[in-house]
């Protein structure tokens, strides 16, 4: 696994609606998803995780094996994506982001909404 060597709790779900239930479940640092998946698409589950108070500030990575166009990027920007990666993934890059992710998108306590 790409990311097991991180010596983090990793959580795995087959669909958006899965995901959402885990996401409700769990403190969660980084979010990688598929644009595509069963159920919702990623677009959709981003725009539902932003929309709850906890993951405001939740990293949102998408990881698409189809070819993106810009207007497809947009979209995943503003439902709350911080990065996109394409597969194939290149592992050490995946570990880079998701290790310095969640120091980028937490905001100090004293910064107000």
């Amino acid at each position: 696994m790409i990311l097991g060597e991180l010596g983090e709790n990793l959580i795995k779900a087959s669909s958006g609606s899965e995901a959402l239930d885990c996401l409700l479940k769990n403190d969660v640092a980084v979010v990688l998803m598929d644009v595509s998946m069963p159920e919702l698409d990623g677009f959709e589950l981003a725009g539902m995780i932003r929309q709850h108070p906890r993951f405001q500030h939740t990293a949102i990575i998408f990881i698409s094996a189809v070819h993106l166009t810009d207007l497809d990027r947009l979209q995943g920007y503003q439902r709350g994506a911080v990065d996109y990666i394409s597969v194939p993934v290149i592992p050490e890059l995946l570990r880079a982001k998701v290790s310095i992710l969640p120091n980028c998108t937490a905001r100090p306590a004293s910064w107000k909404s």
